[in-house]
């Protein structure tokens, strides 16, 4: 790892140039706000350093306030899901019901995605005085799929309804398709929403979006809870769709009112297809890494009646960690990125940093869950989860490490790809993990069943994270990949030895909590190994 160079004091040659020393001096104005490695390239090239407008605002309460969100909204997820359970049981409609969720996880975690496609071509027009007219066209683009695609959905909803549950019985297919006349449009909903939410981001605008996802979230949980009894599990999507309403509605009305550009909304919302294109190929990538989730679901309908539902809560539980912390970091990483300009070293740089920030709490709560996760599994979900079932469902969050560390890095290098414009390979990417998933997923059931479906989409997931590193900087995969296998085992090391060595002296919920306290001591033992330089950096981003 690089060394951190001092921000707020440079010696210059005598016969440095003006611009240098006009640029050490706009760096060292900055006072530590600035990412140092930058700053140290920008010195080296005698260039200007290219930071933020808006450096006074920090990135790490922007981190923050979008952190919480998540949480919140991940929250009122995981109480839908308890008292689905508690309601609903363990059985083949929820079964059926969880495989179209799949769907609209799908769709969401790539609309998500998709903020980050888009953040960079918004942040350019801000700088440019033509947000408006950019956000009008990408709007006009995405009703240009979304109303025709949730027609034929709601036109076909067995035909979908089959495809989607596989070998589990008619009556799950049933299911299937009803809700997903509801969780379609409801996924586009959060599309819209993401779209605007880019667009404040384009400005340094995070609360508005993070308050719409946090309070849709909510609102959708109480509608669910009130109706469940009436309307069954359909009640589920119908809060959903409701969720995707408010969330959009934060801050698209946020737009209106900070944007100050209201006249520019009616302009060129031209080049629909182009637009449509970049839509296309940006969501490429995320959807097909959510697609491997998809793959997982058919598979683990293969190993018996409720396994669906089992993993789609395991999966629920580690996205939401990697959502809190990698999902986080990166929205609020891309607009100052774009505006700073990133070269394949920045690009590993912020990859590695981001990471360690990332998992250093996901092997905090991926610790915790190891220990007590089968508990708190039965006590939340009820008799149906008690038992060997709670069990695995913890076992299983912990067998999808793998998919949470190829996940955490993911979301970090994305947004990356639109901000060099490294966009060339994405399609193939997509299909190529698609294609590549099947047989790893058949040899991960044949080998250990629900278990070796969990396993082998995390193998998939990092073999597609592997791609996009080299699709992002090819002269500096060697580098990234020693970097973040090195973070890996850190921070798998640091979870295992604090985790596991106080499981074998203390039960198992006084363990979680010597557990997580002897976990921090030694992520500060080996702090500069990188998390220290992670640390600064990331505070350092606006």
């Amino acid at each position: 790892m690089k060394p951190s160079a001092p921000v707020t004091r440079h010696v210059l040659p005598a016969n440095e140039s003006p611009l240098s020393r006009r640029s050490a001096a706009r760096a060292s104005s900055v006072q530590g706000e600035s990412d140092p490695f930058v700053f140290i390239r920008a010195v080296e090239r005698e260039e200007p350093l290219k930071t933020s407008p808006f450096r006074g605002r920090s990135a790490v309460r922007n981190g923050l306030v979008t952190g919480v969100s998540y949480l919140t909204l991940s929250g009122a997820g995981a109480i839908a899901g308890v008292y689905l359970a508690h309601t609903f049981g363990r059985n083949s409609r929820t079964d059926g019901f969880m495989a179209a969720y799949g769907v609209y996880l799908v769709l969401v975690l790539g609309a998500q995605a998709f903020r980050m496609v888009v953040v960079p071509d918004l942040t350019r027009a801000e700088q440019e005085g033509r947000l408006g007219a950019e956000f009008a066209g990408y709007a006009v683009a995405f009703l240009t799929l979304a109303l025709p695609v949730s027609a034929l959905v709601a036109v076909f909803p067995d035909a979908f309804g089959n495809v989607i549950t596989g070998r589990l019985p008619h009556e799950s297919a049933v299911v299937a398709g009803e809700a997903l006349e509801w969780l379609v449009p409801a996924a586009f909903g959060q599309l819209l929403a993401s779209l605007a939410a880019s667009a404040l981001a384009a400005r340094n605008h995070y609360l508005a979006a993070a308050l719409g996802f946090a309070v849709g979230g909510i609102v959708g949980l109480v509608f669910f809870i009130v109706e469940a009894d009436a309307h069954g599990l359909l009640a589920l999507a119908w809060g959903l769709a409701l969720n995707g309403v408010v969330a959009a509605a934060f801050p698209i009305c946020a737009l209106f009112i900070h944007g100050g550009r209201l006249r520019h909304l009616h302009g060129s919302t031209l080049a629909i297809r182009a637009r449509l294109w970049r839509l296309t190929y940006g969501a490429a990538v995320p959807i097909a890494g959510q697609g491997l989730y998809v793959v997982a679901l058919l598979f683990a309908s293969g190993t018996g009646p409720g396994n669906v539902t089992s993993l789609s809560y395991a999966y629920l539980l580690a996205a939401m960690f990697v959502s809190a912390t990698a999902f986080s970091l990166s929205v609020i990483a891309a607009a100052p990125l774009t505006r700073r300009g990133v070269d394949p070293e920045t690009a590993v740089d912020h990859v590695v940093h981001s990471a360690w920030v990332s998992l250093a709490l996901v092997g905090a709560a991926a610790g915790i869950v190891a220990l007590v996760g089968g508990r708190v599994v039965t006590a939340a979900l009820g008799h149906a989860y008690s038992g060997q079932v709670g069990d695995e469902l913890g076992r299983l969050v912990v067998y999808l490490a793998p998919w949470m560390i190829a996940w955490s890095t993911f979301s970090i290098a994305y947004p990356l790809i639109f901000v060099m414009s490294r966009t060339r390979l994405l399609i193939p990417l997509a299909i190529g993990a698609l294609v590549i998933d099947l047989p790893i997923s058949a040899i991960g059931r044949h080998w250990g069943g629900l278990t070796g479906v969990a396993l082998a989409l995390g193998v998939t997931a990092l073999l597609l994270v592997l791609g996009l590193m080299a699709t992002l900087a090819p002269s500096r995969l060697g580098r990234a990949v020693v970097e973040l296998g090195r973070l890996a085992l850190v921070v798998g090391a640091a979870t295992a030895l604090a985790f596991g060595g106080a499981a074998l002296v203390l039960p198992v919920i006084p363990a979680a909590a010597l557990g997580l306290a002897v976990y921090g001591l030694l992520l500060v033992a080996v702090r500069e190994l990188g998390l220290a330089q992670a640390w600064h950096y990331v505070r350092a981003l606006h």
